[in-house]
């Protein structure tokens, strides 16, 4: 802005200079002290009538004044201002305000244009006319309805824009039904509800604000200027409390939009006098709750604090005097549940007590609540906020607490327990009528804060229980065997007489030859436990295995070992012990012979059973945190597949490898020469160690079955996920028990062939395949039927290949059959070696081979069935006679004829065990090699 100013002239000869004027002038140049910005910031802070008087300035001010974002902003500080209202607003305005300009135009173009006939289209263009017409009226509407809500209640002209509604509106009624007119505004009831009347309209915002400012104002600077409470003009004007609640919460939302200097001041004094207010309703609130007239002043002055600041001061007075929080003591006492629990243990039966009081009493208050506040306030919330905060974990924290320091055990139901009672307790409880699901959600979060504080400690305390317990009980057991073993060798030692052996050096070496001692008892091969899966479910589960199985049959499984004094077990004590040998060989003979015979007993499946039982009963207490979906369940699941983990290890690596180990080591020192009765047809150390092999394989069943019930059924596991831990230390488990299995198998077949060879080299007769030997002439009428050896050997391996079936898989079973099948046919060759064969004795000798190709044909493994096929063939080579010498090198060098399991230098070193090989090898050489030839 800059102006002009003339300079003064004098007279003389400036004059006769035309330019001496424009020389003298001066311009002088005026700007505004302070820039637009200052301006705008001094503005934010200036009240808003002062605002309206600061508009009459000057015209600039008077736009920076008006300028309408000063006024939304104020609109929306008190919650008044509806963006997407005022966007809508704006664009129909802008719709009609576009259809307005455009139909003139039209209006024009048809005057004139000329019709088809050559008529004028006047009845069209009057009819668009008159549309025309009426868009334009109700495009100005909104501007029409501004102008009449803007005048003044002294008289209808328009307000001149100093007022604009911000002059002070006088405080007595008016008798004007018009809603939006400034004499309705003046009606003390209007004012109550005067925000319900501001709308959103651009442009138009400081009109929409003088409506707020013209009926809240005087009330304002009267509250906070007021010395005594009871003088304010809100309680001279309005006698009726919920009309004095809803203007004090209109005054309080009005001064939000104060942002003049010294707001805090009077938003300080606005809200002492709020204070007082509510402190009045409070105390005629608190005494309508101990007079439980509910439905009367109860209910009236909920209503009234309701609409003051929301009733959140009468919800809280509700809550503390409500017999839940008041009397929380009465619900339940957390420690009756550890005085009335067992020793060391926990009884729910009190918690769940609590738990069903606490939800009935709930749900008493809940519908109270119902009838005393509106359905604006969500008084449930609150109320089961305050409960799980004072009431719900309170009781829980004691009982955890204490429950702790009594035992893990009771600590860990007591947690698990209450969880599960608490998700129960959850579901009975009835939101108010207006809550929707925001309250059970709420339920949720309040339960899970409550046992948040405390899972991390449980689930480790849950893992670490497990491990102890687990870990005692593999080491009691182990600890028996060691004092058992001690005792035995007490027993055995205690009888020796170290003088008279060293009296005697050589007598106590003698070969002592002992039955073995039987301090377990057998292990019978029809045992209820071999190989049956439902067997291992029904173990799994606790169940009763049924009427079928005699209870000496079920104490015949491996259990906890009996001492040998007969202090521990059952049927055991009353086994007849042997009189105890009297020299050291012999006792130690006996100490061997006992360990052999108690293979069966290195792991037990009552350990197996129990450990078991106390990992399902971890898992599954561990398991309600994930089943109920919580936001510690992912944690629960770890530790879940965790406390399995530790189960396969304990029971695997400690427990059943160990005791294969163990089995192994005392099968690897049997010796068969060291028994003196044979009559059987087992080797005793080899069936205890498949009785062994079947309580392994029942024990692995047991895991699957607890494995697919507990772990992969409830979803704590996928056994599709080969990087889950549960899953590898399965198949890590799975894989060292076939690995023991087979080392123990290979040593068991070892131990078979020993026994085999045993008993050809002491019961094969020389007689036998050669009764020529004997002395004595041929009978006339010979047995043609196998051999008793052969027949012993049959029945020794028939009846340790039977027990596998049913114990073990196919796979294996086709292994072991085939391992023991090849042994054999080497054993057998190497019987024959050892043998002298004449042609009389080769029919025993065949008929002994067709036994073992009878047997072996059983075991239905054709590549096996090809060694007998050739044994038996090779038996033919002694039934040809002397006189056909040439026929013998004929077949002897035949090697189809062995299906290439013998060759000819094989063949022919059989061939020399026949009793006449001395008198015919010479034919047979000259035969095969052409000896005594001459060339011609």
């Amino acid at each position: 802005m800059s102006n002009s100013k003339r300079a003064t002239v004098s007279s003389g000869s400036s004059r006769q200079n035309i330019l001496a004027p424009l020389r003298e002038t001066q311009i002088v140049g005026s700007k505004p002290l302070l820039p637009a910005e200052i301006l705008s910031l001094i503005l934010d802070h200036v009240t808003a009538s002062d605002l309206i008087h600061f508009a009459q300035v000057s015209k600039r001010m008077k736009e920076m004044v008006y300028d309408d974002t000063r006024w939304v902003q104020r609109l929306r500080l008190m919650g008044c201002w509806n963006e997407a209202e005022a966007r809508k607003r704006a664009e129909a305005s802008w719709r009609k305000r576009a259809e307005s300009h455009s139909l003139p135009h039209e209006e024009q173009a048809e005057r004139v244009g000329i019709g088809v006939n050559g008529d004028r289209p006047a009845a069209v263009g009057s009819q668009r006319a008159r549309a025309g017409s009426e868009m334009v009226l109700d495009a100005g509407w909104e501007q029409v309805s501004l102008s009449a809500n803007g005048t003044s209640h002294l008289g209808s002209h328009q307000k001149t824009d100093a007022d604009d509604g911000f002059s002070a509106v006088p405080l007595s009624p008016c008798a004007s039904t018009t809603p939006s007119s400034p004499s309705t505004l003046q009606d003390p009831l209007t004012r109550l509800s005067i925000f319900s009347h501001v709308r959103s309209i651009r442009g138009h915002a400081r009109q929409e604000y003088g409506k707020i400012h013209g009926a809240l104002h005087v009330y304002y600077i009267d509250a906070i200027a007021c010395k005594d409470h009871t003088t304010a003009v809100v309680f001279r004007i309005y006698r009726d409390p919920n009309h004095q609640a809803q203007m004090l919460a209109n005054l309080s939302r009005f001064s939000t939009s104060d942002i003049s200097q010294g707001w805090d001041e009077r938003q300080e004094k606005l809200q002492h006098l709020i204070g007082a207010f509510e402190t009045a309703v409070a105390h005629e609130f608190e005494q309508a709750l101990q007079t439980e007239d509910i439905d009367g002043r109860l209910r009236k002055y909920g209503h009234v604090l309701t609409t003051l600041n929301g009733g959140q001061k009468g919800v809280d007075l509700f809550i503390t005097n409500s017999p839940v929080v008041a009397r929380k003591n009465e619900l339940g006492d957390p420690m009756e549940c550890l005085r009335l629990g067992h020793t060391g243990n926990i009884s729910l039966d009190e918690s769940q007590s609590f738990f069903a009081h606490l939800s009935t009493s709930f749900n008493e208050q809940i519908a109270v609540m119902d009838r005393v506040f509106p359905a604006s306030i969500n008084a449930a919330v609150i109320f089961v906020r305050r409960v799980g905060s004072e009431v719900l974990l309170e009781y829980l924290s004691t009982l955890f607490d204490e429950a702790h320091r009594t035992s893990s055990e009771a600590y860990l139901e007591a947690v698990s327990g209450t969880y599960l009672q608490s998700l129960h307790m959850a579901k009975a409880l009835r939101p108010s009528k207006n809550t929707s699901d925001e309250f059970y959600e709420e339920v949720d979060r309040i339960v899970a804060n409550a046992f948040e504080l405390h899972i991390d400690l449980y689930l480790q305390e849950e893992y670490s229980h497990f491990k102890r317990k687990s870990e005692a009980e593999v080491g009691e057991w182990e600890k028996q065997l060691s004092e058992q073993d001690a005792s035995m060798q007490s027993l055995y030692m205690s009888n020796v007489n170290r003088q008279a052996d060293k009296r005697d050096f050589l007598t106590s070496f003698k070969k002592v030859v002992m039955m073995p001692v039987n301090v377990l008892p057998t292990f019978p091969l029809s045992s209820p436990f071999g190989g049956k899966s439902a067997t291992a479910k029904a173990l799994v589960n606790g169940e009763n295995l049924g009427s079928s199985h005699t209870p000496s049959e079920l104490s015949t499984r491996p259990s906890t070992p009996s001492m040998i004094n007969g202090a521990r077990g059952g049927d055991r004590s009353t086994t007849p012990l042997p009189e105890p040998p009297t020299t050291e060989l012999a006792a130690k003979a006996a100490i061997m012979s006992s360990r052999l015979e108690g293979i069966r007993s290195l792991f037990s499946i009552e350990i197996a059973l129990n450990l078991v039982h106390t990992a399902k009963a971890a898992i599954e207490r561990a398991a309600v945190f994930y089943r109920a979906q919580s936001q510690f369940g992912e944690d629960a699941r770890r530790q879940c597949q965790h406390i399995f983990v530790l189960l396969l290890q304990i029971l695997g690596m400690r427990h059943i490898k160990a005791g294969f180990d163990q089995a192994v080591d005392h099968l690897a020192n049997y010796d068969p020469k060291e028994i003196q009765n044979h009559g059987h047809t087992e080797v005793k150390p080899l069936v205890t160690f498949l009785e062994l092999v079947n309580v392994g394989d029942l024990i692995q069943q047991m895991l699957d079955v607890f494995y697919e019930q507990e772990m992969v059924a409830t979803r704590l596991t996928d056994r599709s996920d080969f990087l889950d831990p549960a899953v590898k230390e399965k198949k890590r488990f799975e894989q060292m028990l076939d690995e023991r299995v087979a080392a123990g198998l290979n040593k068991g077949i070892e131990v078979l062939m020993t026994e085999v060879e045993f008993v050809c080299a002491t019961t094969q007769k020389a007689d036998d395949f050669n009764p020529d030997a004997s002395g004595n002439p041929s009978p006339d009428v010979m047995d043609i039927g196998p051999s008793e050896t052969a027949r012993k050997i049959v029945q020794i391996v028939s009846s340790h290949t039977r027990m596998l079936i049913g114990s073990t898989d196919k796979n294996m079973l086709d292994v072991f059959n085939q391992e023991v099948g090849l042994r054999t046919f080497t054993a057998l060759c190497k019987h024959l070696k050892r043998q002298r064969i004449s042609v009389a004795g080769s029919i025993k000798l065949i008929s002994d081979m067709n036994h073992y190709f009878s047997y072996i044909q059983t075991l239905k493994n054709q590549n096996l069935l090809q060694y007998f096929i050739a044994l038996r063939e090779l038996a033919q080579i002694y039934l040809v006679g002397a006189e056909d010498a040439k026929e013998l090198a004929t077949i002897i060098a035949d090697g189809d004829r062995f299906h290439g399991i013998f060759r000819a230098e094989d063949v022919y070193e059989y061939a020399g065990r026949r009793a006449d090989w001395f008198q015919i090898r010479p034919k047979v050489d000259r035969a095969l090699y052409g000896y005594g030839c001459c060339v011609m």
